[in-house]
């Protein structure tokens, strides 16, 4: 589950861990309140389950209540990633002298690590510099885990144990909550020498839901937010529960430019790793199989490319057995060109080796594009992908 913002920064001030002045508003007249009572500049950020939101618009800056009041109704107005908006966090503006970035999480061997960078904020994952420490699943989280993590981060002294108590904390309480994600994005010190979190990231361990009922019970809005979809997610639901034929349904929007159809026996993972290992910029994840109709292939088709900023789309399955690569094919191009566009201009891949090969081969040479076979695997692929002319 993902914990909305303003609820994840609740349980870290139980931890007496610190957070930017301010409190949820659910309207602009709240908002103008708010910004009152701070008196000074604020920061407005949607609460919404899903990140992104400041290239997405979900968070606006005021240097006045009348300000506060027209940003925060922008946010309540617009759908942000999909979500609409009904909890704005208006928040003290931090005067900030450095930033940092923190997270704890597992490795893909199960054991608990924390992580950090001295480039905290937007595009953190494209930074140099990551240090890392594992630790034991002990609460409380041994003194010298946090100190380890700020020493390679280049801290001495007083902020050595400064910073390493605060990473310490946000072990313990990734630890006694079951969290999957702790991430704090970023921590921030302040010009007068305050450690804040200006923001964090919470995802929680649904199958431990059972053993942390008091904690669920204090996150009445995160609860509600996680059951909802983004527009997007919610019309590929309706499209797959429309024709009982296959799967094509499950889809979670990002912010690329090329359009995913992929799938074929748990491959999907497997694809949507080697587009991102290439360095392309994937607009969706989605999993389709099971032989679905050519009605319901060609309209998450149209779904996925009515994106604004979708040009490209790229199909690749795992050799099928159980899926006709005829019917895909069809499919798909009966989607692009229902959106009045040309399919040897759009579809930039297509990989769908095993049943009904050789028709959906017929059919792409029709249409001049250009078809892979099993001989090529999922690497070579999407090594080739470029941009149709």
């Amino acid at each position: 589950m993902k914990v909305l913002e303003f609820e994840a920064k609740a349980l870290l001030s139980k931890l007496d861990l610190r957070t930017p002045h301010g409190t949820v508003a659910r309207d602009a007249d709240a908002a103008s309140a708010i910004t009152q009572q701070i008196n000074g500049p604020t920061v407005l950020k949607a609460q919404i389950p899903t990140g992104g939101r400041m290239k997405a618009g979900g968070i606006q800056f005021a240097h006045s209540p009348d300000e506060a009041a027209e940003a925060a109704q922008t946010l309540f107005n617009n759908k942000v990633r999909g979500f609409v908006v009904d909890r704005v966090l208006v928040e003290e503006k931090l005067d900030i002298v450095a930033e940092l970035f923190i997270a704890v999480t597992y490795d893909d061997e199960g054991v608990g690590v924390a992580l950090a960078s001295l480039a905290g904020g937007i595009d953190v994952e494209a930074a140099d510099g990551f240090v890392r420490c594992s630790f034991p699943q002990v609460i409380p989280v041994p003194a010298h885990i946090g100190r380890e993590v700020a020493r390679q981060l280049g801290c001495t002294g007083s902020e050595l144990v400064a910073l390493g108590r605060i990473i310490s904390r946000l072990v313990d309480g990734f630890i006694a909550w079951d969290a999957l994600l702790l991430e704090v994005n970023p921590l921030v010190h302040t010009s007068d020498g305050r450690w804040v979190i200006a923001d964090v990231h919470l995802e929680l361990d649904d199958d431990a839901a059972y053993r942390q009922r008091d904690i669920r019970d204090s996150l009445e809005r995160s609860l509600k937010a996680d059951n909802k979809q983004s527009d997007f997610e919610r019309k590929a639901i309706e499209i797959d529960n429309a024709d009982h034929r296959g799967v094509a349904g499950r889809l979670i929007a990002f912010e690329g430019d090329l359009g995913l159809l992929i799938g074929g026996g748990g491959a999907s993972l497997t694809i949507f790793d080697a587009v991102l290992d290439a360095g392309l910029n994937p607009a969706n994840y989605c999993e389709i199989g099971g032989n679905p109709s050519v009605w319901k292939v060609a309209a998450l088709t149209k779904l996925i490319l009515s994106q604004p900023n979708v040009k490209y789309l790229a199909v690749i399955m795992n050799i099928v057995s159980n899926t006709r690569s005829d019917l895909i094919a069809r499919g798909v191009i009966k989607g692009i060109l229902e959106l009045g566009r040309v399919p040897k201009e759009v579809i930039t891949a297509f990989r769908v080796p095993g049943s009904w090969e050789d028709e959906s081969k017929h059919i792409l040479e029709h249409y001049k594009i250009p078809y892979f076979s099993r001989e090529s695997t999922i690497d070579n692929v999407v090594d080739a992908i470029t941009w149709p002319s």
